[in-house]
């Protein structure tokens, strides 16, 4: 077969050339960001991605027209891959290799991979309190969340009016400060002579509240309370978004018309607003359980030393403890689970309707 006739077979099948050259493309940056290759090695590797990449040029240009739509989404792909290929994947290969590995004393900084396996079992047996906590804190702010950013979303949607933009304008108002600054704040307003204890105290609340665990001897800052608190306050604009978007969809007629059919205004909610909205829920309950249960900065500064959650373990692990092979374990263990939960998850809310 001459290079006309073998060029003009590739081209009949721009499809094929695009994907191939994009995993193609993906792998060679895994290899060089995951360091399988270096030196010499890792020239190639360079030099065959470029060769790769002029290559599906020259075949859009002589191809024609039609292979030229055929290959443009698979080019408008290719950043995105190559970026998640060498900033993700190839962490996340370095990850798996560490969490594998063995080290011989705490001052060991190059751990050598050994299928060290135990480095799970730690992860699972001597940290599991934190893992339950993270995921309990997680699920009780995501339902609080949804508690507080669905009526929030309702008003804003349905009798926002002018005001809509501005009402949105200040739900999105707190990510212009530092994620960090936020908690500390909110550990201000929850201290002991802070505005929330002194309401409480004046109402007669906090024996109440110490009935229902929610203070601890008259304090509300460093118990658990506090950290879902503030997962709640931190995490809160990514639930209220989505639920809005979903909610502003909604035809209002819709509602008019189960009214005129002699519904009542809550069956109407209930049948009619509540499933159309059912998308913004799912998108934000991922959004805030899965950043909830992996966050670390509330338990540390709202919390006490029982509040810990798997994020501080991890981190401790990482930078103070220097135990790289157990701190990989617990991360891929956090991923699994977080996984195997929003797929349980999909699976019982549905995903038909997202698109």
């Amino acid at each position: 077969m001459n290079p006309t006739t073998r060029l003009a077979t590739v081209a009949s099948q721009p499809e094929r050339v695009g994907l191939g050259v994009m995993l193609a493309l993906a792998l060679g940056a895994v290899a060089l960001g995951a360091k399988w290759v270096s030196g010499p090695g890792a020239a190639v590797v360079a030099a065959l991605m470029l060769a790769a990449v002029i290559g599906l040029i020259w075949v859009a240009f002589v191809g024609g027209l039609e292979t030229r739509r055929a290959l443009a989404p698979y080019g408008l792909l290719k950043p995105g891959v190559l970026w998640l290929s060498l900033f993700f994947l190839a962490p996340l290969w370095s990850m798996v290799v560490m969490s594998l590995s063995s080290k011989q004393s705490r001052f060991d900084f190059f751990p050598s991979f050994s299928w060290e396996w135990d480095n799970y079992r730690t992860a699972l047996t001597d940290f599991r309190p934190q893992f339950l906590r993270s995921f309990g804190y997680a699920a009780i702010a995501t339902l609080l969340t949804i508690l507080i950013g669905f009526p929030l979303a309702y008003v804003i949607a349905f009798r926002g009016g002018k005001y809509r933009n501005i009402l949105l304008g200040l739900v999105v108002v707190p990510f212009f400060t530092s994620y960090l600054i936020r908690t500390l704040a909110w550990g201000n307003i929850l201290a002991d002579e802070g505005p929330v204890v002194s309401i409480f105290d004046n109402l007669g609340l906090t024996g109440v509240l110490e009935s229902l665990n929610i203070m601890d001897n008259g304090k509300l800052l460093n118990t658990p309370a506090a950290v879902i608190g503030g997962l709640t306050y931190n995490f809160l604009p990514f639930m209220v978004l989505p639920i809005y978007v979903s909610l502003e969809k909604i035809d209002p007629r819709l509602v008019d018309a189960a009214m005129d059919l002699y519904s009542s205004a809550s069956a109407a909610f209930r049948k009619i607003v509540v499933p159309l909205a059912l998308p913004g829920i799912f998108a934000g309950s991922l959004l805030v359980f899965i950043p909830a249960a992996g966050d670390f900065v509330n338990a540390q500064f709202l919390g006490n030393p029982q509040t810990t959650m798997i994020g501080n373990s991890i981190q401790d692990q990482f930078l103070r403890q220097l135990n790289y092979p157990v701190a990989s374990a617990m991360s891929f263990v956090l991923m699994f689970i977080i996984t195997v939960a929003v797929l349980v998850y999909t699976k019982f809310m549905g995903t038909e309707d997202l698109a």
